[in-house]
This record gives C-alpha cells, structure tokens and sequence, in this order.
C-alpha cells in the first residue's frame, strides 16, 4: 500500500518517532473517523500558516508581538537566553520565571557548521542595552554546545552592565546520587545553596 507507506516514512522523519510508532500512527489515522482526520489535516495546516516568530524575541506566536513580550507584567529587566522557541513553552509551564526571553535558533556547534554569526546575538545585546536589562540568564542545556554558547554570550555581553547567569545544573528532584555521573555530582557541588 503505496500511501500507507509513503505516510508512515513521513511520520517516522518526526523527533522522536521510530518506523514502529510511524505506522501505528498511520494505522491510527486509518482507523479514526472521516471527521478527526479533516480535523487533524486542517490544524496541521493551520499551524504552519498562522504560527510564526516573534519579532522581538524570536518564540512562537500567532499574534506579533508574543504574550509575553506585549505584556505590561512581564519584567524586562531580566531576558532568560534559551536555544529553541519550545523552550520558553518548557519554562513558562513551571510560572517561575517573569521576565522575557531571548530565543537564539541554534548553538554554538562548529562540527556541524553553527558559529556565532548564525545566532542572533547582535539583536541580545541591542535588547539588553536598550530595555536596561540588568541580568541574561543563560538556560542552554548542560552540553558541550550549551556550555560553549554560554560562555560566548557571557564575553559578548561584557561592557553592558548585566550580570550574566547560568541556571543551576545538578542532580534532579527525586533523583539517586548513585546514579548521578561525576560531571552532574561536581556541577551539583559548584551549583549549592545555603538552606
């Protein structure tokens, strides 16, 4: 069935989803009624159409200016730096976190052709000097990529009076020390906090 696999090959290109999952998928697909199927084509159109980048930040949104950079409530005075749009989704889900964001669309990666010029860091130190932020902080991921980033924002961002910040790396609640590698145990050390 020359459809059936030509949409499971197109699922299977998705983050995370195997040929196995792909065609469990598509037999879900087959299985659904007429109506759910229209449905789900319609919003996956939709979603390429109506969802673009902010301006400002560079996170997903319908509306440009996003949320949270039109809100009055949000503190500009501190842009957290994160690496993809679905991580301002990830933080915002914890509502710890009120100022703004800053998305770079990428890492730091020379092995795969990513230097700084493919981030948008002139546009971090534009906001920074022009909305007075007085702190960045970096959440990249603990990788060489991430580490590498932030370490290169940090010198980037010398001379305009932020301090810069790292978020806190180390062993997850619930987590077992036994389990924990030596780089999350020292990050752990490094990373402590008077109770």
């Amino acid at each position: 069935m020359k459809a059936l696999e030509e949409l499971v090959g197109i699922l299977a290109r998705l983050p995370g989803i195997g040929r196995k999952s792909a065609a469990r998928i598509a037999f879900h697909i087959l299985k659904s009624d007429d109506q759910y199927v229209a449905l789900l084509s319609e919003r996956i159109g939709a979603l390429k159409e109506r969802v673009r980048f902010c301006s400002i930040c560079g996170s997903y949104t319908e509306e440009d200016p996003c949320a949270v950079c039109s809100s009055p409530v949000r503190d500009r005075s501190v842009i957290c730096v994160v690496e993809q749009a679905q991580d301002v989704l990830t933080i915002e889900a914890s509502h710890e976190y009120r100022g703004v964001y800053h998305v770079l669309g990428a890492l730091i990666s020379p092995l795969d052709g990513i230097g700084p010029d493919a981030l948008r860091l002139d546009r971090l130190v534009d906001r920074v000097r022009n909305q007075g932020a007085n702190e960045v902080v970096i959440a990249t991921n603990p990788t060489v990529e991430g580490d590498t980033t932030a370490l290169y924002i940090k010198k980037v961002l010398e001379g305009t009076g932020a301090r810069v910040t790292r978020l806190a790396t180390g062993i997850p609640v619930g987590g077992d020390l036994e389990y924990a590698d030596k780089l999350t145990l020292a990050r752990s050390f490094r990373g402590r906090v008077v109770l």
